[in-house]
């Protein structure tokens, strides 16, 4: 279970699970960066720069690896494998979503969406809807900061500003979406952050309101990596960021849910009225020549799957 969790907690962008929004962002602004990016989103940088969540923003130091792993080779393995798993995940739900609007389907949810910029940034057929789900803090201040910098959606995007423990497929479809169209459903960076029964009934809403043809895609939990193994991995994280002065607010294993109850994705979608399929988040990292040998890199259960779906 969770340690730092209630079934009522809230955040804003730079506390608890908002700020692991950031940190997703700063790895895909890194990743653009980079000399050969696998994925670009020019609004991430922006979005981390004001977000004030102080060690997320040292991860667009582009010599942070360096100074990392003059203290501890290992963990700056971590980082970089972090950063390439990031990009890899980014470059799969895009492609995802590319096959979903090519199909057809012209509406568009985002679960947990966070710091997300696909309203934004990728290349929305005429007559898309994009619809974001978050906390009411967490969507202000993504779109406060972009249209700051004069930056609009590339589809129609609508709001729905409400934690997913509540009545969300209400103000779902108050917001304008229409259960009897199909819809490409995304859940990523979610799953880990809620418990199993919290997880079973989000796909239980999900299935209600999706037409036959809808799609979804989500990334596994993953992440069951040993007590034993976690904090060995803690205990280092927070020797670095000591050596390196970073204030860190959370500890992201915190806010997970080691919930051994979990359904496996696939088999629950397959076993509710969808067809599913899932690809290893470490096949398809090889596949792209992403791969960095870490110290769990042979725990196939610490690392998640990338889980698509059509609603038969």
């Amino acid at each position: 279970m969770s340690t730092l969790r209630t079934h009522d907690d809230t955040w804003d962008i730079a506390t608890s699970v908002g700020s692991t929004a950031v940190m997703v962002a700063a790895a895909r602004a890194s990743e653009t960066a980079s000399a050969d990016p696998l994925i670009r989103d020019p609004y991430a940088r922006l979005l981390v720069a004001g977000a004030g969540t102080g060690v997320w923003e040292m991860l667009l130091d582009d010599t942070l690896v360096d100074k990392v792993e003059a203290i501890d080779p290992e963990i700056a393995a971590v980082y970089h494998h972090m950063r390439n798993y990031q990009a890899v995940r980014t470059h799969f739900f895009d492609a995802y979503f590319t096959d979903a609007v090519e199909s057809g389907i012209r509406q568009i949810v985002i679960l947990a969406s966070g710091l997300d910029s696909r309203a934004y940034r990728l290349d929305w057929p005429a007559g898309t809807t994009v619809y974001e789900i978050d906390q009411p803090k967490v969507l202000a201040y993504k779109e406060q900061t972009l249209a700051a910098n004069d930056v609009t959606p590339a589809a129609q995007r609508r709001t729905v500003a409400i934690d997913l423990r509540q009545d969300w497929p209400a103000a779902l479809i108050a917001a304008g979406f229409d259960p009897a169209a199909p819809t490409a459903w995304l859940a990523e960076g979610l799953l880990m952050y809620l418990p199993a029964d919290g997880q079973d009934r989000l796909f239980e809403q999900i299935t209600a309101l999706s037409a036959p043809g809808s799609r979804i895609a989500a990334e596994t939990a993953g992440n069951h990596r040993s007590d034993e193994r976690r904090e060995q991995m803690s205990d280092r994280f927070n020797k670095i960021a000591e050596t390196l002065g970073l204030t860190q607010t959370v500890d992201i294993q915190d806010l997970i849910y080691q919930d051994e109850d979990r359904a496996v994705v696939r088999t629950w979608l397959d076993e509710h009225g969808w067809q599913a399929n899932a690809q290893p988040s470490t096949a398809e990292m090889r596949r792209l020549n992403r791969w960095v040998e870490v110290p769990m890199g042979d725990d196939s259960d610490a690392f998640s799957e990338f889980v698509t779906a059509v609603r038969c």
